[in-house]
């Protein structure tokens, strides 16, 4: 509301280093790319106070379209809401986990979509964590995914993998090398399309500066300058443009 920012302005001259930061994001993002973000912030700004909302895409694009969420972090759904801000993090690839018996094990090093599509697989709930780059390269050659069970949750997926249910596709930043070192772990960059996590945030709103700090902090390249010419920008196709020729992290 107009009230909101004309607060948050006035905020910002007296008490900079105070305030809230609401985060609407995945169970993805919250586990594997934000701790150490949100450690260091923390840290910085004590007298902030930080709120993180899980939730669906769709559901965390709502809140911030809304204003009830500052930033809004996923890999689908922003787009479908045109009072979004939205600008590119970082590229992450995928990974197949399965268990050490399994005879996608011995295929490590030239599996082929065909060897992943002969079993079930156990993967993403549709419109979460990139699951449309899985089937897009499913139907690219011809074939349809035989997916058993969907989770939101990469932990959740392991979980049934180990219990022989199917084999896993999982964001690689998903894999922690101790807990995971039961499963075999095959990047699957060359089957799939990398997908894109974006930060968004409501066109015309006032960004505090811890808030600049916070973005900076979860994707180096997004420095003050940038975003606020990208919050400029009269649409997204713009803002798309400028990013043309930045090259974005790869988790």
């Amino acid at each position: 509301s107009k009230v909101e920012g004309i607060k948050a302005v006035a905020n910002e001259h007296t008490l900079p280093d105070q305030g809230k930061l609401n985060i609407a994001t995945t169970h993805t993002q919250a586990r594997y790319a934000l701790p150490n973000v949100i450690q260091g912030f923390m840290k910085k700004y004590p007298a902030v106070s930080l709120h993180m909302h899980q939730g669906t895409p769709q559901q965390i694009s709502d809140a911030a379209a809304r204003g009830d969420a500052d930033f809004a972090i996923a890999t689908e759904a922003l787009h479908l809401y045109s009072d979004l801000v939205m600008l590119p993090c970082y590229h992450w690839n995928r990974s197949i986990v399965v268990a050490k018996t399994h005879p996608l094990a011995q295929k490590a090093d030239n599996l082929t979509v065909a060897d992943v599509a002969k079993y079930p697989l156990i993967t993403y709930v549709f419109g979460f964590t990139g699951r449309s780059e899985l089937d897009k390269a499913f139907n690219a050659h011809g074939l349809e995914p035989h997916i058993v069970f969907t989770a939101t949750d990469a932990d959740v997926i392991k979980t049934y993998v180990r219990l022989g249910l199917g084999v896993g596709v999982v964001a690689s930043m998903a894999i922690d090398q101790v807990t995971d070192n039961d499963l075999v772990c095959i990047d699957a960059s060359h089957l799939f399309e990398a997908s894109t996590t974006k930060i968004g945030f409501r066109k015309g709103s006032f960004l505090r500066s811890y808030m600049y700090d916070f973005i900076e902090r979860f994707a180096p390249h997004l420095t003050k300058e940038l975003v606020e010419r990208a919050s400029l920008l009269r649409n997204q196709e713009d803002v798309d443009k400028l990013f043309e020729n930045i090259e974005l992290p790869v988790k």
